[in-house]
């Protein structure tokens, strides 16, 4: 069964998104969780958990950031909060988040996530042996590796078909630091950087208490190839709003529960993909491009 996984930017978009078929939710604080559309507060992830519950839905919560002793010392209050409101699931990637969830006895289950470090169905097998429910492999992989993995692994493991790439992060607030340095206005948006000599790239950056990101030129839509990635067997497809704002994020995820409907009934074809894949091309933000990221590579032209 495929299970379709979205960001939320807030309670009306969440709700929204649940209505149109997407099973699980991932929200989140943006002190403890990485690269979030929008901060929701603790009313608002309860408020959310709640509904999402009463339409049988999940919430997954991001707490997925790097954390420093500081962090590590707020941790256990958020932790047991989540614990109290039934969060179905949380991300985590710092070990030592684990190490406390288990010396507190807090029972949340938990998906390992260090992002670009997940590139291997041992090592997903590594976490899933010491409690982890599911991982989020490496954005990087080709399809090839992919396929690979989900041969091995012992719990699911999720692929992004939808949105941004985060390529790079820094603790520092770089775009911050920029603009104090050249006395101009921080408020511009959106921002970007561009290669020496390549003129074509715009990698964009968004920065958040977590420091500063950086995003692949284009962003990923795997719709034109879902049958392959049905193929693997690999079931948990997210899609990550964090550029894509409002009701256009909603109807693009729709397009992905048509999609998953259509595999369901047997009617996956040529014509159903185009169609899809159009609409969802005139509701991407014009001033970003998508490709299928690093799907289609040789796993050796990685680099």
């Amino acid at each position: 069964m495929i299970e379709l996984i979205a960001t939320a930017e807030s309670v009306e978009q969440g709700k929204s998104l649940l209505s149109v078929g997407i099973d699980t939710l991932y929200i989140g604080e943006d002190e403890f969780g990485l690269r979030l559309p929008s901060s929701f507060s603790r009313e608002e992830i309860e408020e959310m958990t709640c509904f999402a519950h009463q339409q049988h839905k999940r919430i997954c919560v991001a707490v997925n950031a790097l954390m420093h002793n500081d962090r590590i010392e707020k941790i256990i209050p958020y932790l047991m909060f989540l614990q109290s409101i039934g969060v179905d699931a949380m991300t985590v990637g710092d070990p030592g988040v684990i190490h406390l969830l288990k010396k507190h006895c807090i029972d949340v289950p938990f998906i390992y996530d260090a992002q670009t470090m997940v590139t291997s169905a041992r090592q997903v097998n590594f976490w899933a042996q010491r409690g982890a429910v599911g991982a989020v492999v490496a954005r990087e992989l080709p399809y090839a590796e992919l396929a690979s993995i989900a041969q091995q692994v012992i719990v699911p493991v999720e692929v992004l078909v939808y949105g941004a790439t985060c390529i790079q992060q820094s603790k520092r607030s770089l775009v911050e630091n920029y603009f104090s340095f050249t006395h101009q206005d921080g408020q511009q948006q959106p921002l970007f950087i561009s290669e020496p000599k390549k003129d074509n790239t715009h990698y964009s950056i968004y920065e958040d208490c977590n420091g500063t990101h950086i995003f692949a030129t284009n962003d990923v839509n795997l719709l034109p190839l879902l049958d392959k990635l049905v193929a693997t067997g690999l079931t948990q497809w997210k899609l990550d709003g964090i550029f894509t704002k409002g009701q256009p994020f909603v109807d693009i995820a729709s397009l992905f529960v048509e999609a998953r409907r259509a595999f369901a009934e047997q009617r996956w074809t040529e014509e159903v993909r185009e169609q899809l894949n159009n609409r969802l091309l005139a509701l991407h933000p014009h001033e970003r491009s998508v490709d299928e990221g690093f799907f289609l590579k040789e796993p050796n032209d990685v680099k």
